[in-house]
């Protein structure tokens, strides 16, 4: 299927608000364009069906994050975290364009044109679109976000299992920070599946127990076995590559991953952060206390 024809098709059957799509399809059409090398250089052609992240990667260089990151490079999370403290806005400008690319490749494995969706979440810059406090999802958001996790799986990520926790994790009520600070010295199995568990407070004291919905005990027991090999000395339960514990900010770009592969969430103002699904909790009403 020609990727312009599918970008008619997906936009035309889509539930995506009117200004949504004719800001998708700008960034969509920027990429294809990319790729066909009609800007702005002669050069060999990209494949929008076969590609690497690289690819990406060069497109948002080339079009967009040159004048802000200069003679640096575009290559990885110090270039983005580079962009997202000294130029924010641009940062969420490119996130915006990550999700538009990430629903257009899911639309693309829905109509078979691809057999998987390329995971672009390391190219996210976690950035949080506006300064406002969260507000916590609708409960039609909430039940997509839970079919936006549950659909979360190898074909989106290498770590989708961890992903997953980390998303439950977030509507047990924890923020960004105690995510990634939970240690794996404090869980604790109990004889009904789930797991009681001790999170960090900001003083990186121990705080009281409390038992994990039986959702996130599920997905807990699913990743323990597949927990990347922790690098001496690191106890933390999220580990990430070089078995070293992720950073809060890659909570957020894992958020916006997984949001992005549902139009509902993907296009909700303000946007799907790690804060605001910490604010929804798993319940319509907040627990008491």
């Amino acid at each position: 299927m020609d990727p312009r024809a599918l970008l008619d098709a997906w936009l035309a059957g889509g539930t995506l608000r009117p200004s949504t799509q004719a800001a998708y399809r700008q960034e969509v059409t920027s990429w294809l364009d990319w790729c066909d090398h009609t800007w702005p250089h002669d050069g060999p052609h990209v494949d929008p069906f076969a590609f690497g992240i690289e690819h990406v990667a060069a497109w948002s260089y080339d079009r967009y994050l040159h004048d802000c990151l200069g003679t640096r490079p575009f290559d990885g999370p110090a270039a983005l975290a580079f962009i997202a403290q000294e130029h924010p806005h641009v940062a969420k400008s490119h996130d915006r364009r990550i999700t538009a690319l990430t629903q257009f490749y899911e639309a693309a494995k829905t109509y078979g044109v691809i057999r998987i969706a390329p995971d672009l979440t390391e190219l996210r810059s976690g950035v949080d679109r506006d300064d406002t406090p969260p507000r916590r999802l609708t409960p039609s958001e909430r039940v997509t976000l839970f079919s936006a996790i549950g659909g979360w799986g190898p074909t989106h990520a290498r770590h989708y299992l961890r992903d997953r926790l980390i998303a439950y994790l977030l509507l047990e009520g924890l923020r960004p920070g105690e995510v990634v600070r939970l240690d794996v010295r404090h869980l604790y199995p109990s004889p009904d599946g789930t797991y009681e568990v001790r999170a960090p407070d900001d003083f990186e004291a121990v705080g009281p127990k409390f038992t994990l919905e039986p959702l996130t005990s599920a997905a807990l027991k699913l990743y323990l076995p597949k927990r990347i090999k922790p690098a001496d000395g690191v106890h933390t339960l999220i580990i990430g590559q070089g078995g070293q514990p992720i950073v809060r900010e890659y909570v957020n770009q894992i958020v916006q991953s997984i949001a992005a592969t549902y139009p509902l969430l993907a296009q909700r103002v303000p946007q799907v952060t790690a804060d605001v699904i910490a604010h929804t909790g798993f319940w319509d009403t907040p627990p008491p206390g």
